[in-house]
Order: C-alpha cells, then sequence, then structure tokens
C-alpha cells in the first residue's frame, strides 16, 4: 500500500509545478517512535540528561500537536522520493513542500512546488555538427612572422634569454598547441551556437538566478586576485551590484540554455562521464577544497567531464 496519495499536479508559471500530496493519518502514526526519539534529543529539560525526557513529560512539554508535526514532516519526507517518481517530476532544485492542512490524528494534505527541468526541443544537432565540422579548418600551423614576434616578447621579458638549437621548433610547437586550442574551441562555439539558435526552451528564473550567481562569485574572485576590492572598483565604473546584474542576464540566459543543450544531448545519446575518472578528480579536488562538499564537488566533476565527451561526440560527427 502507498503511503500517500497525489490529489493535483499543476503546471505553473517558470517552468514550475505544484504537487498536493495527502497522506493518512496511519501512514503517519508509524512515524511516532522516531518522532519522540528526535525530540528528546533535541530537548533540554532541567534534572534530565539529554536524549533521557520520559515520554510522559516530553509530551507535556511540548503538546501532541508538536509532535503530530514532527510525525508528519518525517512521513513527508519518507514519502518525498516516491511522490516525484510518480509525479514524473524532474525538479532542478529542492523545492518547497508546504503542510497545507494538519491536525492531531487526521490526515494532511500538503503542496511540493518548485522548478523543474524544463521541455527542451533541440533541432537536429547531429546535422548541424555535420556541416560545421566540414567548414574548413584555419591553419594552424606557426608562421615565422609569428615566431619572430614570440620571440621579441621573451626577450622583452627575458634579457639573458640564450637561443639555442631546438629552441625555435620548440617555440613553434607551443604556437601551433595554442592555435589548435584556439581552434578547437572556436568550432564548439560555433556548433553549439547553431544549435542554440534553433532551439525552443522556456527557461526557469532560478537557472538563470543560479548562473548570475557564479558570474558574480567568478567576477568577486577576479577582482580580488587583481588586488582590488570590489567596491572600490564598482565605484570606479559608477555602477552598483544590481547595474552589473542587469548587464549580465543575457550572459545568464545563454549559459544556461546552453548547459540545457549540452545535457539534453547527454541524455539522447546516452553520453555519461567515466566513473572511475570521475572519483579520482573528485578525490583531487577535496584535497585542494577542503571546504568543499562531496555531493556538489561530484555533480561539478560530472557535468564537466559529461560535457566534455559531448563536445567530443559533436567533433566527431562527420
Amino acid at each position: 500500500m502507498k503511503k500517500y496519495k497525489i490529489l493535483t499536479i499543476k503546471e505553473l508559471a517558470d517552468s514550475e509545478i505544484e504537487i498536493e500530496c495527502e497522506i493518512e493519518a496511519e501512514n503517519i502514526a508509524i512515524c511516532r517512535p522516531k518522532a519522540i526519539a528526535k525530540i528528546q534529543k533535541d530537548l533540554t529539560l532541567p534534572g534530565f540528561r539529554p536524549g533521557h525526557v520520559p515520554e510522559a513529560i516530553l509530551i507535556k512539554q511540548v503538546g501532541d500537536l508538536f509532535i503530530y508535526n514532527e510525525m508528519a514532516e518525517m512521513a513527508i519526507n519518507d514519502a518525498f522520493p516516491e511522490i516525484i517518481t510518480e509525479a514524473k517530476a524532474n525538479f532542478i532544485t529542492m523545492p518547497n513542500i508546504q503542510i497545507t492542512k494538519i491536525a492531531d490524528k487526521s490526515p494532511i494534505t500538503f503542496k511540493i512546488v518548485g522548478p523543474v527541468m524544463p521541455e527542451i526541443k533541440l533541432p537536429n544537432y547531429k546535422k548541424i555538427a555535420e556541416k560545421e565540422n566540414k567548414e574548413k579548418a584555419e591553419p594552424t600551423e606557426a608562421t615565422e612572422k609569428e615566431l619572430e614576434e614570440t620571440l621579441v616578447e621573451i626577450k622583452k621579458h627575458r634579457p639573458d634569454f640564450k637561443e639555442e638549437k631546438d629552441t625555435r621548433e620548440k617555440i613553434k610547437e607551443g604556437i601551433k598547441k595554442e592555435k589548435e586550442f584556439k581552434a578547437k574551441d572556436k568550432k564548439r562555439m560555433a556548433i553549439i551556437e547553431k544549435v542554440l539558435e534553433e532551439t525552443k526552451v522556456i527557461l526557469p528564473k532560478v537557472m538563470i538566478e543560479s548562473e548570475l550567481h557564479k558570474m558574480q562569485a567568478q567576477f568577486e574572485d577576479d577582482i580580488a586576485r587583481a588586488g582590488l576590492k570590489v567596491e572600490d572598483y564598482l565605484k570606479h565604473l559608477k555602477k552598483t551590484p544590481e547595474d552589473l546584474k542587469k548587464e549580465w542576464v543575457p550572459d545568464a540566459e545563454k549559459r544556461a540554455k546552453v548547459q540545457l543543450i549540452i545535457t539534453k544531448i547527454a541524455l539522447e545519446e546516452k553520453i555519461v562521464a567515466d566513473p572511475e575518472i570521475v572519483k579520482k578528480e573528485v578525490e583531487s579536488l577535496l584535497k585542494t577544497y577542503k571546504d568543499a562538499t562531496e555531493d556538489r564537488t561530484r555533480a561539478y566533476v560530472e557535468m564537466m567531464l559529461t560535457n566534455e565527451k559531448v563536445f567530443a561526440w559533436l567533433e566527431s560527427q562527420k
């Protein structure tokens, strides 16, 4: 027997949905021992050691409705995974859960509201990639002019630079690799830009806000690395944080759409990050960033590695 009943599922604005549910009193009653134990653990009363307040005194102290609220929350949390699976609700952030009706020893009703992965209609991205990949690639060999300019720059910063026999070849190889990297990046952007032009999607506000938050964090980090203060820099620009945020919105929307496109292609083509590589990368990052959480770090690494595999797949379409 199910622990809950879904009453309604409503589509709201900005790719949000509302799921209204009910849980019967008998399914809530199952959670009473756990609820009592949790309250006992948190309750502090004179004359009793933490976690050892007798149940009768605990009930008198906090009241039946307080206990029932705790039981209800536990019942909701227990049923939550099954609810979103049945509702096919692909939430992109933790939704808001609000109890709308509760009374001691009675059924409860509650709503789950949050943004879900928006519907995204992709064009024929394989055909787009094939067309872009057939475009003539820019030459990546280092020219004599580029080589000489690089040598001049090196000598400018290192007056003691002596050219060894194979120095010029090494520099030419370095220039070639840099040009290859830029050409590869340009090709990737050309493909994704074309796909983006023909993609239809309505972005949830939370996705745009998430990108804006990342952009702000990057901006503040760049300013700090330059040895400046954000307040002073903004004062120099004669702008407020709100001004910058408004300017960033179009880029934030574009970044969010691009990530949605890549995620969708990965799902369509069953492209996933290598678990072993993910594990190694996560372990490495956690050693470097002590404050990072494993879940967030893993999600970041999986996204970045999957993105790379999607781009590689698009580049392979001939």
